[in-house]
Parts: C-alpha cells; sequence; structure tokens
C-alpha cells in the first residue's frame, strides 16, 4: 500500500496546500466519509507545498551545522531544528525522507567541510573525485536525518502524535544510524557542560532530546502564530519543563560532582604532544622522550602519548621486552605510550597477500620502565586504517595507496597502573558511547584515557603563517566530553597535532593544549569511580523507545482504528 494513500488530503491550489477541518469542507458541500474525516483530524494544521518546506530543510541543515562544535554558534541550537519541525509536519513519508535527506546533506558538507581533505590525504585520488566522495558521504551521513523524518511522518500518519513521534524518531535515528564519523547534537553545548549534565542519566541521546524537544515548542508558538491556531499546550510544557528540568539537575549535580572531586586522589597528568606531521613520524620518538623529561620537571606523576607514536613496529609475542628496550628505561614517570604490533602469519594463511597482521595499540609503562600491558584499538577508521574488501580484493590498494592494514582488538580490558585502571580507547573510539560504556563495565576504571592522531584531518599547512586549521580537532573533543560526564572520571586525551585535554567528571576543560604547536601541558587530574544510571544501563532505555516509534510508524493509534 503506498505511504502516500494512508491519510486523505484536500489541499487549496497554490505553492501551501492547506488542509481544511472536516466540519469545514462538509459545509461546503464535500461530503466525507468516516474514515477520511477522522484522518483529517489527525492532522488540521496546513501542510507546506514543496518549495516551502524544502527551503526549511536546507534552512535546518545550515543552522543544525552552525550551532555544531567547529563554528560554534551553540545559541542557535535552541532553534536549529524549528524549520525541520515545520517543513515535516503533515507530510506523506516520501516528501518527508526527501526533506530530511537534503536537510541532512546540507548539515553534513557544511560542518564536515573537511571531508574533502581528508580523502585527499587519505586516499591520494584528485580533487574533482576527492569533492563527489565527499558529497556521497555527506548524502549517506545525512541519511541518518532522512530516517528520522521518515519513521516520524509514518508514526504521525498513523495517529500518532505528531512531537513524540519526532523525538522518538529521533533518539531512533542517533541510536542505530550507523556512521563513518559519528556526532551527536549533544556535542553543540560542549563549551557549556551545565547543558549536558544529562549525559549522566542517558548519554548523549537525553541531552539531545532535551533540546529538540525545546524546539518543538518553539515550533508549536511559531505555528499557532502562522496558522492562527491554539498552540500545543503538551509540547509548550514538554519542552520548558525538560529544559528547565535538564539546567536545574545539572547545576544541582555539578556541585555533588565537585565535591566528589575534593575528596578523590589526585594524580597530576603530562599531556604530551609532538605536533609532527604525517611523514615525520621517524622523530617522534626522540621529541616525545624531550616533551616527557618537561612534564616531569613540572611534576607529572603520569604522562600520556600520542598514537602510534613510537613509528617502529614490534613484534606481539615478545612487545613488553621491545617496548621496554625502546622507550620504558628512558621515560622516567609512568607513561602510556602508543606503537604499532604485528604477528606473522602461519605459511599458508595469508590474508589478501599480507602474512602479517598488524594492530594500532597502547601500553602502560611504569616508573621503572617495565610494560604492565596493552590495549588494540577495536574501531578502525575506513579507508584510513582498513579498506572495505581490501582482504578480499588487495588490489583495491593499488588505488588507494595510503589506506592501512589494520586488523580489530579484541579485549576489553583496562590498563593498570598499581592499583589503579585505566580505561583506554585509541583515536575516534573515545567518541563511541555504547563502546566506552562497555570499557566501563568490563573494567571497573578509575580514569579514561584516549590516545588519538587528528592529523590526516586537520590543514595540512596549519601552522604556517596565514593558515588556520580545520574544525574536527575541536569537534572530536567536543565529543569526547561527554564520555567523562556519563562516567563521571577524568579523561586524559591527547592528540599527536591537538587538541590534547585534560577533562574532569563534570566535562570542564582543566588543561588544554593548542592546535599544530609541540607542546607539554600538566594538569590536575582525580582517580574517580561513580556509578552513574548510564553506566549501568546504556542505551537499553533508548532501543525500548526505538522499537515503540518503529512499532508506531506501522501500526495505527485506537482512535484510528476506532475510526477504521
Amino acid at each position: 500500500m503506498s505511504d502516500e494513500k494512508d491519510t486523505p488530503m484536500v489541499e487549496t491550489s497554490g505553492e501551501t496546500g492547506t488542509r481544511q477541518e472536516p466540519a469545514a469542507l462538509e459545509s461546503q458541500g464535500h461530503p466525507l466519509p468516516a474514515t477520511s474525516r477522522t484522518a483529517l483530524a489527525w492532522q488540521p494544521l496546513p501542510i507546506l507545498g514543496g518549495k516551502a518546506a524544502y527551503g526549511l530543510a536546507v534552512l535546518a541543515g545550515v543552522l543544525v551545522a552552525m550551532a555544531f562544535a567547529g563554528i560554534g554558534a551553540w545559541p542557535l541550537a535552541f532553534i536549529a531544528w524549528v524549520p525541520m519541525a515545520l517543513a515535516v509536519r503533515g507530510q506523506t513519508p516520501r516528501r518527508a525522507f526527501g526533506l530530511g535527506l537534503l536537510g541532512g546533506f546540507v548539515e553534513v558538507m557544511i560542518g564536515f567541510y573537511w571531508l574533502t581533505p581528508m580523502l585527499q590525504t587519505f586516499s591520494g585520488f584528485p580533487l574533482p573525485l576527492c569533492v563527489l566522495f565527499a558529497s556521497i558521504l555527506s548524502a549517506y551521513q545525512g541519511g541518518r536525518i532522512a530516517l528520522m523524518t521518515w519513521i516520524a511522518a509514518r508514526a504521525e500518519r498513523r495517529g500518532w502524535n505528531a512531537d513524540l513521534a519526532f523525538l522518538g524518531a529521533f533518539a531512533l535515528s542517533e541510536l542505530v544510524y550507523p556512521l563513518l564519523f559519528p556526532w551527536y547534537f549533544a556535542a553543540s553545548f560542549h563549551d557549556h557542560p551545565i547543558f549536558m549534565q544529562t549525559a549522566e542519566l542517558g548519554g548523549p541521546i537525553l541531552v539531545s532530546l532535551v533540546y529538540v524537544g525545546f524546539n518543538l515548542a518553539v515550533a508549536a508558538v511559531v505555528r499557532a502564530r502562522l496558522f492562527h491556531r491554539t498552540v500545543d499546550r503538551w509540547t509548550l510544557a514538554l519542552g520548558g519543563a525538560g529544559t528547565l528540568a535538564a539546567l536545574v539537575f545539572g547545576d544541582v549535580r555539578m556541585r555533588q560532582i565537585d565535591t566528589l572531586i575534593a575528596q578523590s586522589q589526585p594524580v597530576k597528568i603530562g599531556l604530551v604532544q609532538s605536533s609532527l606531521g604525517l611523514n615525520e613520524r621517524r622523530s617522534a620518538l626522540v621529541e616525545n622522550l624531550q616533551l616527557t623529561k618537561q612534564a616531569k620537571a613540572q611534576g607529572a606523576e603520569l604522562v600520556v602519548w600520542s598514537e602510534a607514536t613510537i613509528p617502529e613496529p614490534f613484534e606481539a609475542k615478545n612487545y613488553a621486552a621491545s617496548v621496554g628496550q625502546a622507550v620504558g628505561k628512558r621515560l622516567g614517570v609512568p607513561a602510556v605510550v602508543g606503537g604499532v604490533l604485528y604477528e606473522r602469519l602461519p605459511p599458508g594463511n595469508a590474508i589478501g597477500g599480507r602474512t602479517e597482521k598488524y594492530f594500532n595499540s597502547a601500553f602502560i609503562v611504569d616508573e621503572k620502565g617495565h610494560v604492565g600491558g596493552r590495549y588494540d584499538k577495536q574501531f578502525l577508521l575506513m579507508f584510513g586504517e582498513y579498506l572495505p574488501l581490501g582482504e578480499t580484493f588487495p588490489s583495491l590498494y593499488d588505488l588507494s595507496p595510503n589506506s592501512g592494514k589494520f586488523t580489530s582488538g579484541r579485549s576489553f580490558e583496562p590498563l593498570h597502573l598499581g592499583e589503579h585502571r585505566l580505561a583506554t580507547m585509541i583515536c575516534y573510539e573515545d567518541i563511541i558511547p555504547s563502546f566506552v560504556n562497555k570499557l566501563v563495565q568490563t573494567g571497573d576504571p578509575d580514569l579514561l584515557v584516549n590516545l588519538t592522531n587528528d592529523r590526516w584531518f586537520q590543514n595540512q599547512d596549519a601552522g604556517q603563517p596565514g593558515e588556520r586549521d580545520t574544525s574536527e580537532p575541536i569537534q572530536h573533543l567536543a565529543l569526547a566530553k561527554l564520555r567523562s560526564i556519563e562516567h563521571r572520571m577524568y579523561l586524559a586525551r591527547v592528540s599527536n597535532s591537538g587538541l590534547s585535554a585534560l577533562i574532569d567528571a563534570n566535562g570542564r576543560v582543566v588543561v588544554q593544549t593548542q592546535a599544530m604547536r609541540a607542546e607539554v601541558q600538566v594538569g590536575e587530574a582525580r582517580y574517580m569511580r561513580v556509578r552513574t544510571v548510564y553506566s549501568l544501563f546504556g542505551d537499553y532505555p533508548w532501543w525500548i523507545l526505538g522499537a515503540l516509534t518503529v512499532a508506531g510508524g506501522f501500526i495505527r493509534a485506537k482512535q484510528a482504528k476506532r475510526a477504521a
């Protein structure tokens, strides 16, 4: 059955079709069957025509991108979704999908403009081809918004409350849509942690829903003014009360966490940022050792290096001795360092022509130079650390020579430093809340550590006079801040070229480096273990809400069934 025929419509001529009340239609001599009368009563508001609706979808994409971290016009987050809420109201699922896809495409193309130079760096393809690939990738990433608007329209068509359907579909899209570069609307507020404290209860999705709800309340007011209708008081109350409750909770909870911080064991952590280019890794080890001496002189009791700083790969079967010989006794202070391991494959078991498999790893080294353990990265970056189908068709690497050939790790165990446990993440694993939640549940850590390399996504000429960096390092850091709030732990995060930062258990920056500069920052962290609602339940509530929303897209509400 076609979605467009689920609900009859009567529209006037002109660009904006107006849905009329059943009584008005019948008074004009248009008798309606009971099913049509009830269906029209579900959506008594006007439905925007094509040009107006698509124009609002584009506006929504622009506003959401402008509000996001990197561009940073964060107050726009309180109205950014209003145009989309107005555009999709009453639309067919097919048109709603198109509106979401267009708005999402615009959002990603503006917010993640660095995709094109990133693809150039990774793949080595010519610029026109990279622009094409970036556009395709943006359309795919923007498909998350299309999924949201499609499900919301289906649920609305079947008689469910349109605003609740919008919220449920929004949560579903942030939960299930597979993204190459995950992002959450919640990161728009990263510089103002009071707005993000509900992440302790429901992760970034709850933070997003609070302010999307506020957007829907604003949209209800705008809709009432434009079409001379009564304001939907339930939506207005939900949006206003939800935002107020979140702010009150944030203020109270931040004070409570500050008290716990003051009572917790302190540790001075040195962030060692070498700021070397992609082709300068050979000198990274020497520079990091020199910077580590500076950190130790400033009182650092633990130092953190960036991802894969040790350029020479070590064989996995004797990695502890190799890493210890390379850096251990030269550090003079406990450290978490990044490197690469490899395992030789048995004869006849080559994978895609390879005789070894490689791991992107982090190692814990104590003050005596002993290597106490390793963590292997699990979420590998497509095109950066592996090439899709590359093992099946090795010739693909000829087309993308800069793509790596890494293998995913499996263990969720933390790194041990004496009595302390460090949940360690590599690269963009720190922006995947469900993954970090599993690390916390498995390892019971008291400190979060992230080693990353954002150099691929940055302006390769940044640091030169007149050159500015991209917004990617800000966006990565903004998304990572939410992990500290979700688990009420400090996060020591080091990027090889910035931005590196120490984040406290309220999501505030303690110390931070500048981008594209060799630098050491030493700040005081605390070892903390706080059981939060999110660490206990994770995203299970959102799976339930998502399932209900999907069901609402295919099952009619009771009042619709009675009318039928």
